[in-house]
């Protein structure tokens, strides 16, 4: 190793701040930073592209921290750098409440964090997420606009979980050659030694999904300085493999998983920084070494100016249409579409399944919003993702607007969140909603970062038939509607559809999931309403508005509710059915909307082909249930729904059970 004195005090202060947060917190993972300092102190300060004066400066290279655990390692390199947000306050702040630093880097927290990591892999994922975006505005827009690099750091955990195969493979089979893995080798996990519990040879890995590979000293500045320029020359993918040093300084604990998730201790801090030669106060950095990273942080001030001269001198629409679609906003265009194609579905009154209604609806928007980037987990043909617009984006053509995944959900679910977090593109892609269990790690981020990413979930039900309980969501739609922030969205029809895809589009903050049946549903909006009506969750589809009955009812088993209403008539029970394709949609509505909805029934019934929990706020202490109790059983769709006694009989029984 043969760094000068400058670089070695650059790459302690990131070690110094690191260990002194760790232990003011006690709390915390000190052996990464110190461990990866020399390798962050190169990228940041002599290779990648950046301006800490405009953080979002969509030409920015992409840095994303899969091993979310070293957060300080990005707190550190984001204050010496100069971003304004990111105050010696925020460091000395590490994991306490209300701190933008907090335990593993959010999105949202600090300008520079790229994405919200820590569930370890998920970083790998959306970094090819946000690498398959690059490609795609380039090859839109030009290089003169677009033309970045992604880098992401991860470590033996990121590598071990399964997520990383998914995006790994797809990344090299896509030829992503402007996406680079720098892995933090240290051979150290919490349990103690990698060797422990894996023996994979990482290299031939990599090289076997189709990148290439560099080997390096972790710790060797103008070794890091090489492999890292050489990566912006690659033709393929570039993992670098960096040996380093858990913990590197610390004397007793270094190269240990004891430095890993704990702080040093006031003893091996001093014996650290000793051995490091940082022989100055907690939190304060040298001014010459920290004038030497700000400067560092202006370095790309004149691509920056540069690239702000080649955006202005492109044509006026060129510019519109960029800015556009970095901001997120939808065309113009699209609410008249939508609205002449919902006249046009209420006049031709489909007899279609949910999932071909979506594709019906998808024709139309992929049609007057360029940004979609549809997608599926190798179902195209049942999820109906496809639509004319949307050929393949490959290795060779990067034009495309469709995504074949593979039977990678859980990584699909993933790289479309760095695609959504990149900006430009609107992500969606489908799998069977069974399946969900495989994504929802990624879905669950999808919320807690606030992104428009639209998950296209067919089969939704017992519905599917033949395959079985293993593909029957009896549970999935209560467990999705857990997670915070995420809207389920179920509609009954070919409108509903439209309309909840319409929510999905215009939901700029949040993801949805849209659940979709593989069964014919009947029309049951059969005259035009430009509002959208499902837009606030529920509302009255049929029946009378002072009803003894209230049914509650979401998707397929809308038109099962609504055969019930003469049987009931013909008991004398007046009632009416309460579409509801966004159950949180209708319980963040005002009270006095929902009680105009619900009214002032003598009986309450839910229907739905899955499980109750969720539904007890709409049914009260008294109302019942008609769906799932258990799991699913192999038939016709038909015999399934009259096994399991969700029918329109079941309905009446259960409305007279209460009167």
């Amino acid at each position: 190793m043969t760094n000068s004195q400058t670089a070695n005090e650059m790459a302690n202060a990131i070690r110094s701040l690191s260990m002194d947060a760790v232990e003011k917190a006690n709390s915390g993972h000190p052996g990464l930073p110190m461990g990866c300092a020399d390798i962050a102190t190169v990228l940041f300060t002599k290779v990648m592209k950046f301006d800490p004066a405009h953080p979002e400066w969509p030409d920015r290279d992409r840095f994303v921290l899969s091993a979310g655990h070293g957060s300080m390692l990005l707190y550190s390199a984001l204050y010496l750098l100069g971003y304004e947000d990111a105050s010696l306050e925020q460091i000395k702040n590490f994991r306490q409440l209300g701190s933008k630093t907090a335990g593993h880097p959010e999105y949202h927290f600090l300008k520079g964090i790229e994405t919200t990591t820590g569930p370890l892999g998920q970083g790998v994922a959306n970094a090819v997420g946000m690498a398959v975006a690059e490609a795609k505005l380039a090859q839109e827009f030009g290089k003169g606009i677009v033309d970045h690099h992604t880098w992401v750091l991860a470590g033996d955990g990121c590598l071990m979980e399964g997520i990383s195969q998914e995006a790994i493979s797809l990344a090299g089979h896509l030829n992503l050659n402007k996406l680079t893995l720098i892995w933090d080798n240290n051979g150290i996990t919490i349990d103690g030694k990698v060797s422990n519990a894996d023996s994979t040879d990482q290299i031939r890995r990599f090289e076997a999904s189709g990148w290439n590979t560099i080997s390096i000293d972790g710790h060797d500045q103008a070794a890091i300085e090489r492999a890292l320029i050489e990566a912006r020359r690659s033709t393929r993918p570039l993992l670098i493999a960096a040996k380093t040093t858990i913990g590197f300084g610390a004397p007793k604990k270094q190269g240990t998983e004891k430095v890993h998730g704990s702080p040093l201790g006031a003893e091996e801090l001093a014996a650290a920084k000793q051995a490091l030669g940082i022989d100055y106060p907690a939190f304060e950095i040298p001014r010459h070494t920290l004038e030497a990273w700000r400067a560092a942080g202006k370095r790309s001030a004149n691509l920056f100016g540069d690239w702000q001269g080649r955006y202005l001198a492109a044509h006026q629409e060129v510019r519109d249409e960029f800015a556009r679609r970095i901001k997120g906003d939808l065309p113009v265009k699209l609410g008249e579409a939508l609205n002449a194609y919902k006249e046009k579905l209420a006049a031709d009154k489909p007899k279609v399944a949910t999932r071909k209604s979506s594709q019906m609806a998808l024709d139309v928007i992929n049609a007057v919003v360029p940004e979609t980037v549809g997608g599926s987990a190798d179902l195209t043909g049942s999820n109906l993702t496809n639509t004319p617009q949307t050929l393949p984006f490959t290795d060779t053509d990067r034009s495309g607007r469709y995504m074949r995944y593979g039977i990678r959900e859980h990584g699909m679910a993933a790289i479309m969140n760095g695609i959504a977090l990149h900006k430009g593109y609107i992500p969606y892609g489908g799998t069977f909603l069974v399946f969900t269990d495989y994504a929802r790690p990624a879905i669950r981020l999808s919320s807690i970062m606030e992104q428009r990413v639209i998950y296209v979930m067919t089969h939704d039900s017992i519905g599917l038939g033949e395959d079985g309980p293993t593909h029957q969501p009896v549970e999935h739609l209560a467990a999705l509607r857990a997670i915070p922030g995420l809207l389920v969205l179920r509609p009954a029809d070919a409108v509903e559809t439209l309309e909840c895809w319409q929510i999905a589009l215009e939901s700029h903050d949040r993801p949805s999931i849209l659940a979709l049946s593989r069964q014919n549903l009947p029309a049951l909006r059969t005259e035009h309403i430009a509002e959208n009506l499902s837009a606030k969750g529920a509302y009255k589809i049929a029946g009378d508005d002072k009803a003894d009955a209230v049914i509650f009812a979401t998707g397929s088993e809308v038109s099962i509710a609504v055969e019930a209403l003469p049987l009931l008539k013909a008991k004398g029970i007046s009632a009416k059915v309460v579409s509801v394709p966004s159950v949180e949609l209708f319980l963040a509505q005002s009270d006095s909307y929902r009680a105009a909805v619900i009214g002032t029934p003598k009986a309450r019934v839910a229907i739905e082909a899955g499980i109750e929990m969720g539904w007890a706020k709409l049914l009260g202490e008294k109302g019942r249930f008609v769906g799932m109790h258990g799991f699913g059983a192999s038939g016709p769709a038909e015999k399934l729904y009259e096994h399991f006694g969700i029918t329109a009989n079941g309905v009446v029984e259960a409305v007279t059970a209460q009167l």
